[in-house]
């Protein structure tokens, strides 16, 4: 096809930086681009090179990838679909690229380099120049040159014929439509067609649904290969086994492509264990999905619009369930909690949330828990610690005991700190009560967890406000309770010794308890970081607690009502 043609102009009619031209400039512009190919998992530049033209995507799709923080992995950022430009802002402020781009899947671009832009530039200055300020204005006020368009094509394969894919598909559909057109693209409608045809009905729409029903290898093939992300559907009622095109899958999916996949429930009930089988059966899933009925679905397409909300839950002993109250305001103001994770008590809390408790079950079971339960009152000779721990473990037990962290309807995660290996450890997977009680560890308070060769303690150790965490999922909106230990730990004399047991009883009130101490220091490290990941929330609610011990369980009515005053103020203003 020639670089002139008619369907090259108006792919760049539909851009943001030649689309006002007036037609003589813009048939000029498409006679300077120059056809480019890439295969899927190519690079079309990386972060720091010098950006030497501007890309204008054809068909196909584009991750954009931003550079990775300490210790991270590099970021998905967003992803450029047909008729999107990229590389503007290195090209007109002679800058190297901020980001990497790679293609997701195979790709066709046009490419107008430096030296034509300069040509165009001098040919036609007010109209090329007027279009690219306009253009560069657009992008820096929207923070860059990034795209964001996320993921919009998606292909649902079924493990099996017997997976009722069809009806799934068109019930998505649907919760797709709120965030923009999506069409769904079956074998009927999809028969006989070339990449142009594909390539113009994904440049106008928000999101395509590519269906394979298992009746045609070609199909399932195409379905692949033209999606930004693939949606596995399998039925959580079978026995887990391979995906039966295990090869096909893995030559088309590479790592920057997402992988979900979806459990369809014959039922509202999961069947502990289930997951994980089927997560261990196929290989590479980025994610997991439970899907039992309306509202799963619609939690999955907005997760999948990244149009969904993340909540975040700190540590802080008893002051963490101000979480409670948190949760309760969110859902009675209409937000939908999409993914849940924590650190500590709010690990525990948000372990609650994931399982769907409605605000009376969550107060009557950690009440039970926390309060009746006492569960740092099987104290020890202080060997590794002062409590023994198995208390706080039968009570983790009691609520969790048979549930993996994969059977959770609710995405969930949590941190604790792997003294080992001496770094912070994510939880997505394994025994929901095993890394609960990890993550909330309190060093000298409750023993370490030792597992595996391991020893992991209390996560607000080195992340108590994992929103970092959260971010990196990809959540849209991310809410945060921060209960912060900067002000909860005082004395009433000055003192540098210890007085004699009678004397610390008597005057007891004068003196922070050890509980308090161990619990005010394994939190302290973590607030070197804690603004950079304040930044990260979209909305950060920090309750007024002062008046609450850290140790204080017998103001869990109190904690719960402050947590929930104080979101209804934050919410005066809508999230988001």
């Amino acid at each position: 096809m020639a670089s002139g043609s008619l369907d090259t102009i108006t792919l760049l009619r539909r851009t943001r930086v030649f689309g006002e031209l007036e037609d003589d400039v813009l048939a000029s512009v498409a006679e300077h681009m120059a056809p480019l190919t890439l295969p899927g998992g190519a690079l079309l530049y990386a972060a720091g090179e010098p950006s030497d033209a501007l890309y204008v995507l054809r068909s196909g799709s584009l991750g954009v990838f931003r550079p990775p923080r300490a210790g991270g992995s590099p970021h998905l950022a967003g992803v450029a679909g047909s008729g999107e430009t990229l590389g503007t802002v290195g090209l007109l402020l002679d800058q190297p690229s901020a980001v990497t781009v790679r293609a997701l899947r195979d790709t066709e671009l046009l490419r107008l380099s430096r030296a034509s832009f300069r040509a165009l530039s001098e040919r036609y200055p007010q109209a090329i120049l007027g279009a690219a300020q306009s253009a560069l204005h657009d992008l820096l006020s929207r923070g860059g040159d990034e795209p964001r368009i996320l993921p919009r094509t998606f292909a649902i394969l079924p493990h099996d014929a017997s997976v009722p894919v069809r009806d799934m598909a068109e019930s998505l559909r649907h919760a797709l439509l709120p965030f923009g057109n999506c069409l769904l693209i079956d074998q009927a409608l999809g028969r006989d067609h070339g990449p142009a045809w594909f390539a113009e009905r994904e440049s106008e729409m928000r999101f395509v649904l590519y269906v394979d029903e298992g009746r045609d290898e070609r199909w399932r093939d195409l379905c692949r290969r033209q999606a930004d992300a693939l949606l596995l559907a399998v039925r959580s009622d079978r026995a887990p086994s391979a995906w039966p095109d295990r090869t096909e899958l893995l030559r088309h999916a590479d790592l920057e492509r997402p992988r979900h996949l979806l459990l369809m429930h014959p039922g509202s009930s999961i069947e502990p264990g289930r997951a994980r089988g089927w997560l261990e059966a196929i290989d590479g899933v980025s994610q997991h999905h439970h899907l039992r009925g309306a509202a799963d679905i619609e939690r999955l397409a907005r997760l999948l619009a990244r149009r969904s909300l993340g909540l975040v839950l700190s540590g802080g002993g008893a002051r963490g369930f101000a979480a409670i109250g948190m949760v309760r305001a969110l859902r009675e103001q209409g937000y939908d909690v999409d993914r849940v994770g924590g650190t500590s008590i709010g690990a525990i809390v948000a372990a609650g949330v994931a399982m769907q408790w409605d605000h009376e079950t969550m107060c009557a079971n950690y009440r039970s828990a926390f309060v009746d339960g006492k569960p740092l009152r099987d104290w020890t000779l202080p060997l590794m610690s002062l409590s023994r721990g198995e208390r706080t473990s039968r009570l983790l037990q009691r609520f969790f005991g048979r549930i993996d962290i994969e059977d959770l309807p609710l995405p969930f995660f949590c941190v604790s700190s792997d003294l080992t290996r001496g770094m912070a450890t994510v939880h997505h997977g394994g025994k929901l009560w095993r890394w609960l009680r990890a993550s909330s560890a309190v060093p000298g308070l409750l023993p370490p967890l030792l597992h595996d060769g391991h020893v992991y303690v209390d996560g607000a150790v080195i992340n108590n406000l994992p929103t970092d965490v959260m971010y990196d999922r990809g959540m849209a909106t991310i809410v945060a309770c921060d209960i912060r230990a900067d002000d909860v730990l005082t004395s009433a004399v000055d003192r540098d010794w210890q007085p004699g047991i009678w004397r610390q009883w008597m005057q007891r009130d004068l003196y922070p308890c050890m509980g308090s101490i161990l619990l005010r220091s394994g939190m302290v490290n973590a607030e070197t970081m804690a603004n950079q990941r304040r930044e990260l929330a979209t909305r950060v609610i920090a309750p007024h607690l002062e008046s609450i011990g850290l140790l204080d369980f017998k103001s869990f009515d109190r904690a719960v009502e402050a947590g929930y005053r104080a979101t209804l103020q934050a919410l005066s203003e809508p999230i988001g």
